[in-house]
Order: C-alpha cells, then structure tokens, then sequence
C-alpha cells in the first residue's frame, strides 16, 4: 500500500467524551459506538491482557479523515458513516509529520482521544520507516535518513508518554525480507522504535508480521524478520494490517508464529489483528479490482470475495457472535490480545482520500 497523506480539514477539533469498551461492541445502530458497556475479563484474550478491560477511545477531529465527511452528513447517510468514525481506530503517523512536530501531533491527537482521562486506551500506528515498500528493496536509508528516524521516534515516544496505548509498529513489515544485499539496516531502525517505545510505562507494542498470506503461510519467514526488528522487547506482534484474510486463518498463522519465536528463544509473545477490512476475508493475492490495495467493495451482504468490514474492534476475542471454530476460539483466548482496525479500507489504496460512497457500502454490507 501507499503512505498515509495525511488530510486536513478546517474542522475545529472537538474533544468529547471516548467511546466504546474493550470489552466490543455489537455494532446495532449508529449509537453504538458512543455507548460504553462492562469491560470483558482479561482472561478472554489471555492472562495479563494490557489492553482488556479498557475504554477504547475515539479520535473526532481533523487528522481522522472519516470525521469531516461524518460531520458534514445528516439522516441515514450520518448513521452509516458513523460506524466508521465512531469505531476505536488506529491513527498512522510518518514521515509526513516533520521530527519538529510529531511530539506535538501526538499529544494533541491523544487528548482528543481520551477526553483527558489516563486511563483510556488509544491506537495508533508508526508508519516511519523511509525508504519503505517497494522502494526498501531498491535502496537503503542514508546516513540522514537513519538520523532523522531516530529524532524522530525520540519525539514520538515524548508525545505518549504515560497514556496507555496499544501502537502498530511499522506495517507491511514483510517488506524488511526484500532489501538489497539482505541488509538488517532497516530491521535494527525498526529495533531502535521497538525499544524504545516498548519501554514507556503504559504503551503495547506490536511489530507489523504481515499476514497469513504474506508471507504466504510462513511463520519462519516472519520471524526472520521479527527477530532483528526488536521481538523480544515488546508484547507480540501484529497481523493483516493492509490485507484481507479470514480472521481464522490469522489466528492459526499467528498462533503458529508465536509458537516459531519461542523455539528461537522469544516465548510468550502475543499478537493483535487487523478485522477492519476482513468481513469476507480471502486472500490478497485474489483480489478483484484493478489493484488489490483498492479491492472491490461487496455489493451485499449475501456476497463473496470482497471488502467489507469485519468484526469491531474488542478485547472479547472468543466472543459466539464471531463464529470461530472451538479449536480456533481456543487459540485466540492463548495468544491473540485484541481485534483492532488498524487497517483504512475506506480510503483510497488504503491511504488516502476517504471515499464516502466506498464507506457506505463497507457499512451496509457487513455481517457484523
């Protein structure tokens, strides 16, 4: 997929009240995601989840691209689009926001969030990595470039600080196995971040590990590149970030790579997936469309092989609604923390602008 640009509107920023519990959401009615519930157990995504038992809160303001489009909406228009921008999302930072700023960005999109309260849970992603994609197998980051990351990833931890956060770390990370000369350049400036940011008081880190296809059905292959990129310091490791797999075939993929870095000596680790974009999960490269990062919407709900939206975000990871399978369910309560979108299939090649008619019918087509 493409860098995030970042769209900003003139929209004042409105600081209300966070929404939606950790415990999930039920997705029934455009007031939903406003609505706060009881907190799941932790134990329902593994013993010591850090992100269980949570508010998730809401960005409503001007960084998020859904949030002028949904304020600008009225009637039933309104109430579809707030299931995306009423829904806990992850927030993508990069290099669009200058080293001098990100400090700020950060903190001012965390207090939006969190309506001021320390103990909400917010989610956001670092996309900073440059070169990256296609361009990391082509070249390495300059000495300047490394410099600036750095600085970089120094400010960023500065802007979170003590809140309570649950951070992506560098998705589409399978792009780490195709630079030049098999360097680890990129992989230890991934290790730099991983470090550092593991090591604030409150903040779960999970590096990006791709998805069950990619690379396709190899936990090995993803932990070659999990392992220099900083593994060990942080919580576990994230899945399906730009792709839309069945939600089950991540649980068994991830369940497999926890298993792959405890025999390489990283035990314990556990993982979160991307559900934004998997409501008829298949593999990417099946897309239909003319590119698979801006794949074909489904035209209802009784189709297939589409992008819809999947299970809202939650902490209830072996929640009934959710239709898992008891070996799948059971794998998900050992290993798997969360349910989170970090994924944007409402935007345009996943980066950029927000598509309104393509929001409305990832609404109106999900089964969740």
């Amino acid at each position: 997929m493409h860098p995030l640009r970042t769209r900003l509107g003139l929209l004042a920023l409105a600081v209300l009240a966070p929404a939606v519990l950790a415990a999930g959401v039920s997705g029934a009615g455009p007031a939903a995601p406003a609505a706060a519930t009881a907190a799941a157990p932790a134990a329902r995504a593994g013993a010591g989840n850090p992100l269980a038992g949570r508010t998730m809160g809401v960005y409503r303001g001007p960084m998020e691209q859904s949030w002028a489009p949904y304020q600008r909406a009225t009637g039933a228009k309104k109430e579809l689009l707030a299931k995306i921008a009423l829904r806990p999302k992850a927030k993508w930072f990069g290099a669009w926001v200058r080293d001098a700023d990100i400090e700020r960005k950060v903190e001012d999109y965390i207090a939006n969030a969190t309506g001021g309260d320390p103990n909400v849970l917010v989610q956001m992603a670092v996309f900073r990595m440059v070169p990256w994609e296609h361009d990391a197998c082509k070249r390495l980051p300059s000495k300047a470039q490394k410099k600036s990351y750095r600085r970089w990833i120094r400010g960023f931890a500065r802007g979170v600080g003590n809140a309570h956060a649950a951070l992506i770390l560098q998705p589409d990370g399978p792009f780490a196995l195709c630079v030049p000369k098999g360097s680890k350049v990129p992989s230890r400036m991934i290790r730099y971040a991983a470090k550092r940011l593991a090591a604030l008081p409150n903040t779960s880190v999970y590096i990006d590990a791709g998805a069950g296809d990619w690379p396709k059905d190899r936990p090995d292959e993803a932990a070659r590149f999990l392992m220099p990129a900083g593994i060990e310091y942080v919580r576990g490791f994230a899945l399906n970030s730009t792709h839309y797999s069945p939600t089950s075939v991540e649980i068994g993929f991830g369940t497999r790579l926890v298993e792959e870095l405890a025999r390489r000596g990283v035990p314990g680790r556990h993982f979160v997936i991307n559900t934004s974009s998997n409501g008829k999960g298949f593999d990417f490269g099946t897309a239909r469309g003319k590119h698979p990062d801006h794949a074909k919407v489904c035209r209802s709900r009784s189709d297939s092989h589409c992008v819809t939206l999947g299970i809202p975000p939650t902490t209830d990871v072996t929640s009934p609604r959710w239709g898992l399978s008891a070996a799948d369910s059971a794998r998900a309560a050992a290993h798997v923390d969360a349910y989170l979108w970090f994924g944007r299939p409402w935007l345009f090649m996943q980066a950029d602008p927000f598509l309104t008619k393509r929001a409305l019918r990832l609404v109106r087509t999900t089964p969740y």
